[in-house]
């Protein structure tokens, strides 16, 4: 989630669907409500040469459920390599590997927040 301004990214708790999709939409629909958030940002998992891939396919199924829940847009964002990223930075803190496990995703889903508020900071300027 952003601050409002939309400068800055902050992890939440991460949300699965673990094969119960209404609960992850209406997970996903409380907390747009109670943050009031206004667009919501998804990781586009593409293959790293850039194709579609299988769980792209289940994103690409999700985002009209999602904006008919949220009545808001919901903007893919591809998110090759955030993962990679996020650990490398917790090996730079000297994070322990139980924690790395525990933190990966939150930390990949700020990264993809952040590139996209850079993307709209740069149209905006």
């Amino acid at each position: 989630m952003s601050d409002e301004l939309g400068i800055t990214a902050q992890g939440l708790d991460t949300l699965t669907i673990n094969n119960n999709e209404k609960l992850f939409l209406n997970e996903i629909k409380k907390l747009v409500d109670e943050h009031n958030i206004s667009e919501i940002v998804i990781g586009y998992p593409k293959n790293m040469d850039g194709t579609v891939s299988e769980k792209a396919v289940v994103v690409d199924r999700l985002i009209p459920k999602l904006e008919r829940l949220s009545n808001l847009n919901v903007e893919k964002w591809d998110e090759r390599l955030t993962t990679v990223s996020a650990y490398k930075t917790m090996q730079t803190l000297n994070i322990s590997q139980k924690n790395k496990n525990k933190y990966a995703d939150k930390l990949a889903a700020t990264y993809i927040l952040e590139g996209y508020l850079n993307k709209i900071r740069r149209q905006n300027y």
